[in-house]
């Protein structure tokens, strides 16, 4: 049975289950939880977080979890972002005006959300510029979400990967504001990015932004790229890493294996420009790329 004891502070409600249990000797006992400590600890949550939490002490009915969320929000204690997802509003503050960490967000827009692309360089502080887009993978269907001056848009994990079942070569599990989220490490984000440029914010931002970063494990940048078996991608990021060999440390024996797995014709780096044949790589590379020509405007 649940009952309501009191404000502490104002914007929690707080809650005491007294519920009879069997202890491991045939004894009886009281177990008391506070909702105060799970919006402590989760500035934004999903409904399956606040489930396994209640869970921990109790079985809650779906329609009591339910009804305790709808209080909160009708109070201004909770912001619904969309169904299943609720950030926790400090009681100095109105929810209209209240700051959201948009990557908590979009490490909760699905249970199997991974921030990736240009969300995970700016995450990794590797981005040229800010964006205001922020992409996850997740194997769902999720419509693009626009949220105050934030769009969060879900991206389906290569197929390559889903076919081996390798969706999670590459990610790693960091820590945010207390809570775990997960992302695609700066040598996955490499080759995801070239994979699919169009995700990096474009050619400028891409390279300068990749150049950005200070180490990258040649290994795993080749384990992976050899995994979603494109050609085309290899031979990009053979060309970035032969173009940077001496910035990333990257010796002949690396390249020498990425050239064996490049097209047997030539590809084009973007199909919407045109650009000189690299012959090494069978890539035909925009006259930008190669020049740096973005360079000059400082």
């Amino acid at each position: 049975m649940f009952r309501q004891v009191s404000l502490v502070p104002a914007y929690l409600m707080l809650y005491v289950i007294s519920a009879k249990k069997n202890g491991g000797y045939g004894g009886k006992g009281q177990v008391e939880m506070t909702l105060r400590n799970f919006f402590l600890q989760h500035p934004v949550f999903t409904t399956s977080e606040f489930t396994e939490y209640l869970g921990r002490e109790d079985k809650r009915n779906m329609s009591t979890r339910d009804n305790l969320l709808a209080y909160h929000v009708s109070k201004g204690h909770l912001l619904r972002v969309k169904q299943g997802l609720y950030v926790v509003v400090s009681p100095e503050r109105a929810a209209i005006d209240l700051p959201v960490d948009p990557y908590l967000l979009a490490s909760r827009m699905a249970e199997d959300a991974v921030l990736a692309y240009h969300t995970a360089l700016d995450f990794h502080s590797k981005s040229y510029s800010i964006f205001n887009q922020f992409l996850y993978l997740t194997k769902h269907s999720i419509r693009k979400l626009s949220f105050r001056n934030y769009i969060f848009k879900a991206v389906r994990p290569p197929k390559a990967l889903l076919d081996q079942d390798k969706s999670k070569f590459g990610v790693v599990s960091q820590e945010r504001n207390g809570l775990q989220i997960w992302v695609t490490s700066l040598e996955r984000t490499l080759v995801d990015l070239f994979d699919k440029p169009h995700l990096g914010g474009g050619w400028e931002e891409l390279w300068r932004s990749l150049e950005s970063v200070e180490f990258y494990d040649i290994n795993e940048v080749i384990d992976y790229v050899l995994l979603l078996n494109n050609s085309t991608t290899v031979a990009k990021v053979g060309f970035f890493l032969e173009k940077n060999k001496k910035q990333f440390f990257v010796n002949s024996k690396a390249l020498q294996v990425l050239k064996k797995k490049i097209p047997r014709q030539p590809h084009y780096m973007d199909k919407k420009l045109k650009g000189k044949l690299i012959k090494q790589w069978n890539l035909i590379v925009p006259e930008k790329i190669i020049e740096r020509t973005w360079g000059e405007v400082l």
